[in-house]
C-alpha cells in the first residue's frame, strides 16, 4: 500500500497523534502510577495503530495539585515518572518505531513552589518581582478585578509578604505568569530549546489563550443566561480581559522563529473559551506563527450530530492564510465521547464510525489513550477523587478523572496489566473486558478497526491534506467529499442510532 504521510509535506500535516496521560499508560515500578519506562515498554502497541507521533501529558517536576499542570520545575522530571534518562531512552524508542515525539508545555502559569514564584513573593523589588501578576487592592482591600478562577472562586489571592494580590487562573497554587514582560518569554524559550535539544519534535502549547492578560485589569462583563446550568463563577463572566490578550501572538511567532531553527517542529496550541474559533485562526494565520491548533468543539459536545461536524469543518476552508486545524473527540479534560454520544446498546456501532468520521475528517486527529479499544467514562466514587476541581463542585461537575483512568492490557493479569500495585484511580469493571489482549487476536475489534482505518487514512493524500466538501448534513447522515490532484474520495455516514435510506443527493 502506498503511503503518503511525507511524500510532498510536512510529517505533522495530516498526522494522527496519540495522546498518553502518562500516570495511567503504565506503571513498571509497582507504586501504582504510569511512569516513562511504562510508556517506553508500550510505544509497539502505539507505532502499531499507525500513528505519527505520541503527545505526552506533563511529567515535570510538580506538587501533582493539578496533577502536572502545576510545574515546579520546567526542566527535570517528576521522580514519580522517571529521570531525565528515563525520557532520553523514551524519545529513542519512539524513533526507533518512527514516532515523532510532542510534549506539554504551559507557559499561563507555574506552580507556587517554583524558585520564580518563591522568588517574587519576597518583595517588589527583586529581579523576578514582575514575572508574575501582582496588583494592589482597592481602597476596601478587595482584589484589584471582578476575574474568576476556572476552579471556582475568584483569580486573585493575596500575600501579606508583598501586601498585594497575586493572580491565578486556575488553582490559587498556580500562579500566573507575567507572559508581557520579555525577560518572562525569554526564560520560556530557553525552557522550549531546552527540550528541542533532547530530541522532541513538537510541542502542545496548553491554555496558550491563558498567557496573558489586560494590564489595565478591567473588570469583566457579566455573561448572558443561556438557560444552562452554571456551576462556577467563572461561568458569569465574559471572559474578554481576564484572558486572550492580543499580546499572545508576537510571543507565538518568537516560538515559531525558535522551533524553525530546528526544522520540522510541530506546534499545535489548546485554545478553549468563547473566542476560541477567532484565536485559533489568528494563532495559527501565515507561516509565522503556530502550526495548528485545536478547541473544546467535539471534547464538550454533548452529541455528535451532522450540523456539529459541518459547522464546525466550513469554519476552516482550504484556502490561503486560514491556519490549519487539529481535532480531538476525547482527551483528559473530557468525558468520553461513547458515554457522552450514544446509548449503549449502540456504543459497538457507533465507536466505529465516530472513528471512521475522525480519520476522514480535514485536520491533525489526535487520539486518547484507550480510545482505539472503546474506553467509557468511569464513575469514580467521592473517596476516590483526584480532580481538584470535581472535589470543589461535587456533584454538578463531572469528574475529569473518569476519563484518566488506568489502561486495561491484560484481561487476567492483575489491573488489567497496568500494575501490580493499588492504581492511582480504579480502572472501571466495564472496561476491563475492553483490554488491549483480548481485542488483539479478535480481527472484528475496535482496536483492529482503528488500525484499518489509519491505514486507509494513510494511503491516500486527500484524507490527510487534501479539501472537504459537504455534500449532505441532514438530521442523521453527514456526508462530505475529501479531494486532493486527480483523488477524490466520497464519507457519508449515519449519525443516529437507526437505519437511514442512503441519501438521494449523492449518485
Amino acid at each position: 500500500m502506498v503511503t503518503h504521510k511525507t511524500a510532498d509535506a510536512p510529517w505533522w500535516k495530516g498526522a494522527t497523534i496519540y495522546q498518553i496521560y502518562p500516570r495511567s499508560f503504565q506503571d513498571s515500578n509497582g507504586d501504582g502510577i504510569g511512569d516513562l519506562p511504562g510508556i517506553t515498554a508500550r510505544l509497539e502497541h502505539v507505532a502499531k495503530l499507525g500513528v505519527d507521533a505520541i503527545w505526552i501529558s506533563p511529567f515535570f517536576t510538580s506538587p501533582m495539585r493539578d496533577f502536572g499542570y502545576d510545574i515546579a520545575d520546567y526542566c527535570d522530571i517528576d521522580p514519580i515518572f522517571g529521570t531525565l534518562a528515563d525520557f532520553d531512552a523514551l524519545v529513542a524508542r519512539a524513533h526507533e518505531l518512527g514516532l515523532k515525539v510532542t510534549i506539554d508545555q504551559v507557559y499561563a502559569h507555574v506552580s507556587d513552589l517554583h524558585p520564580w514564584f518563591t522568588q517574587s513573593r519576597q518583595s517588589a523589588a527583586n529581579p523576578r518581582a514582575d514575572w508574575f501578576v501582582w496588583a494592589d487592592p482597592k481602597a476596601d482591600g478587595t482584589p484589584p478585578s471582578n476575574w474568576q478562577s476556572v476552579f471556582g472562586g475568584p483569580a486573585w489571592t493575596w500575600d501579606a509578604r508583598r501586601r498585594q494580590y497575586y493572580m491565578h487562573q486556575f488553582l490559587s497554587s498556580q500562579p500566573q505568569l507575567n507572559v508581557h514582560n520579555p525577560a518572562v518569554q525569554d526564560a520560556l524559550l530557553n525552557v522550549m530549546r531546552f527540550w528541542l535539544d533532547r530530541g522532541v519534535d513538537g510541542f502542545r502549547l496548553d491554555a496558550l489563550n491563558h498567557a496573558m492578560h489586560d494590564p489595565e485589569l478591567r473588570d469583566n462583563p457579566p455573561a448572558p443566561d443561556d438557560g444552562s446550568v452554571r456551576t462556577r463563577p467563572f461561568d458569569y463572566q465574559i471572559k474578554r480581559y481576564s484572558q486572550s490578550h492580543p499580546g499572545v501572538v508576537p510571543f507565538i511567532e518568537r516560538i515559531r522563529a525558535l522551533c524553525d531553527d530546528y526544522g520540522a517542529i510541530f506546534t499545535v496550541a489548546e485554545v478553549g473559551g468563547s473566542f476560541a474559533d477567532q484565536e485559533m485562526k489568528a494563532y495559527t494565520a501565515g507561516e509565522t506563527r503556530l502550526n495548528s491548533a485545536y478547541g473544546f468543539t467535539f471534547l464538550y459536545a454533548d452529541a455528535l450530530t451532522p450540523a456539529l461536524v459541518a459547522e464546525t469543518v466550513e469554519r476552516w476552508p482550504d484556502e490561503p492564510g486560514v491556519g490549519w486545524p487539529s481535532w480531538a473527540f476525547e482527551n483528559h479534560d473530557a468525558p468520553r465521547a461513547l458515554s457522552r454520544w450514544c446509548r449503549p446498546v449502540d456504543r459497538p456501532a457507533f465507536a466505529r464510525t465516530k472513528m471512521m468520521l475522525l480519520a476522514c475528517l480535514r485536520g491533525n486527529i489526535i487520539l486518547y489513550q484507550g480510545e482505539e479499544l472503546g474506553i467509557t467514562q468511569v464513575d469514580i466514587p467521592f473517596d476516590r477523587l483526584q480532580d481538584p476541581e470535581a472535589i470543589a463542585n461535587w456533584p454538578l461537575t463531572l469528574s475529569r478523572d473518569g476519563a484518566r483512568t488506568p489502561m486495561p492490557w491484560a484481561t487476567d493479569r492483575r489491573e488489567a496489566g497496568f500494575t501490580d500495585a493499588e492504581p492511582w484511580l480504579p480502572l472501571g469493571e466495564d472496561n476491563l473486558a475492553r483490554a488491549v489482549d483480548r481485542q488483539e487476536g479478535d480481527e472484528g475489534s475496535l482496536l483492529n478497526f482503528t488500525r484499518a482505518m489509519l491505514a486507509i487514512r494513510n494511503a491516500h493524500a486527500s484524507l490527510r491534506r487534501g479539501a472537504l466538501d459537504l455534500l449532505v448534513v441532514g438530521d442523521a447522515c453527514l456526508a462530505f467529499r475529501r479531494r486532493m490532484g486527480s483523488e477524490s474520495l466520497l464519507s457519508c455516514f449515519n449519525l443516529s442510532g437507526e437505519a437511514i435510506d442512503w441519501p438521494a443527493a449523492i449518485t
